[in-house]
C-alpha cells in the first residue's frame, strides 16, 4: 500500500498541471489521529511512533510520576513547530511566492541543474530547511525517550530498543537528505533518474517521511551493527575477511549489491572507508608505514598512533556517531569531487541508495511490462 501510494505522489509531481495534491491519497491514514496529521503533509507522529509514546506514558505514570508532564511538554514542542512549518506552501503545490510562482517541476529542474559546490542552505526551500529543523528535533525526542524507557520507565531492554530503533529510523531519513543531493548532481546518473530523485527529495521535504529510506535503513543499520563486531587486520588494509563477515549477516539486498557493485574501484574504495572507520587517504599513509617498518597487523587503538593524528575508531551503536562518521566520508567524498583527487566521489551509502533505486526502477519496469502482456 505505502509503496502503491508514493507511486501516485511520485506521479503527481510529474503531471504538468501540478493541481493540488490531496495528502489523503498518499497516507493509508484510516487510523491515523487528525490532530497528527499537519496541514502540509507531515505527520508529526506515526501510528507506531504514537503506540510507542502512549506506552512509555503509561509506564511513566506507575513508574516515574514526575516525568510525564515533562515527556508531554516535550511533544507539544515537536507538534507546535510542525504547526508553525504549515504556514509555508506545499512544495507539491503550485504556489505564489514573493517575487514568482513556484511549481513542483520547476524545482525538481532547478535542483538538477544548479551545480555549484559548498553549502546550498541559501539556495534551499525555507520548508526544507525548517523541516530538517523538526526531524532534528523529534530524533532528539525519540532519544529522550529511549533513556527514560531505560532508566524510569522500568521497560525490558527488548522494549527500550524500540525506542532506538525509532531514533536510529529517523537519523537515516535526515542522512537521505544527503545522499540524493549527492545523487541528483552526479551526472553519471541517467537524467530521469536523477529527476526521480529530485521528486523523492520534494516528497522528502514535504512529508519529512521516505519510503526508500523505510526499506534501506534496517541493511544499513545492520551493518553498522555487524561492522561494531568486526576486528580489521589494519595490516593488509584489504578487509576482505571483514567484508565477508559482514556479507554472512545481511540481506538478499546487501548480496546483492556487494555480488554486482563490488568489482567497482569506486564502491571497493567506499566500501573500505567504511568498514575501517579512516580515509583513503589514512588508508593509503597507513598501508605504507606498515609495509615500510614490517609490521602485519596493528589495533583499532594504535592507528592514531601510527598516523600521527587523531583518527576515532572506536565503534559504537550511538546513532550520532553513524551520522558524524557519515558526514566526515560525504564530505572528504566531496572535496575530491571539487578538487579531482583520488579515492571515493561518492560514499557507501550513496552507492547502495543508488543500488537499490535502480532495482526498483527496474522491478517496476518489468512488472508493468508483465501487466501490458496479461
Amino acid at each position: 500500500m505505502e509503496n502503491l501510494n508514493r507511486e501516485e505522489e511520485l506521479e503527481a509531481i510529474r503531471n504538468s498541471s501540478f493541481d493540488s495534491v490531496n495528502i489523503d491519497e498518499f497516507f493509508d491514514n484510516a487510523s491515523q489521529k487528525e490532530d497528527d496529521i499537519i496541514q502540509t503533509g507531515i505527520i508529526v507522529f506515526t501510528d507506531h511512533q504514537q503506540k510507542l509514546i502512549d506506552r512509555l506514558s503509561s509506564a511513566l505514570a506507575q513508574n516515574a510520576s514526575d516525568r510525564v508532564d515533562r515527556l508531554q511538554s516535550r511533544l507539544t514542542d515537536v507538534t507546535n513547530l510542525a504547526k508553525a512549518i504549515a504556514y509555508f506552501p506545499s512544495l507539491l503545490e503550485r504556489a505564489n511566492t514573493t517575487t514568482s510562482t513556484r511549481t513542483p517541476e520547476a524545482l525538481v529542474e532547478t535542483l538538477i541543474s544548479y551545480q555549484e559546490d559548498g553549502d546550498t542552505t541559501l539556495h534551499m526551500p525555507s520548508k526544507a530547511i525548517l523541516g530538517k529543523g523538526f526531524l532534528v528535533a523529534k530524533i532528539h525526542t525519540f532519544f529522550s525517550m529511549s533513556k527514560l524507557a531505560k532508566n524510569y520507565a522500568k521497560m525490558t531492554d527488548r522494549e527500550v530498543k524500540e525506542y532506538s530503533d525509532e531514533t536510529i529510523s529517523m537519523m537515516f531519513t535526515l542522512m537521505a537528505e544527503d545522499v540524493y543531493m549527492n545523487l541528483i548532481k552526479d551526472k553519471n546518473i541517467a537524467l530521469d533518474i536523477r529527476r526521480e530523485i529530485a521528486n523523492s527529495l520534494i516528497i522528502l521535504w514535504e512529508h519529512r517521511s521516505d519510503q526508500t529510506i523505510n526499506d534501506i535503513a534496517p541493511v544499513l543499520q545492520s551493518v553498522w551493527t555487524a561492522r561494531r563486531k568486526l576486528a580489521p587486520a589494519f595490516g593488509t588494509m584489504m578487509g576482505t575477511s571483514e567484508l565477508l563477515m559482514v556479507t554472512l549477516q545481511m540481506d538478499d539486498q546487501w548480496n546483492s549489491f556487494i555480488r554486482e557493485r563490488l568489482a567497482d574501484p569506486e564502491v571497493t574504495q567506499a566500501m573500505e572507508e567504511f568498514l575501517f572507520g579512516v580515509s583513503y587517504e589514512q588508508i593509503l599513509r597507513l598501508k605504507g608505514i606498515l609495509r615500510d617498518q614490517g609490521v602485519k597487523s596493528i589495533g583499532r587503538d594504535e592507528v592514531s598512533a601510527y598516523l600521527g593524528e587523531r583518527v576515532k575508531t572506536d565503534i559504537n551503536l550511538d546513532y550520532r556517531d553513524f551520522y558524524l562518521l557519515y558526514t566526515v566520508r560525504r564530505d572528504n567524498a566531496r572535496a575530491r569531487q571539487r578538487l579531482h583527487l583520488q579515492g571515493p566521489k561518492n560514499t557507501l551509502e550513496d552507492h547502495f541508495f543508488k543500488f537499490i533505486m535502480e532495482q526498483n526502477r527496474e522491478k517496476q519496469k518489468n512488472d508493468t511490462f508483465a501487466k501490458e502482456y496479461l
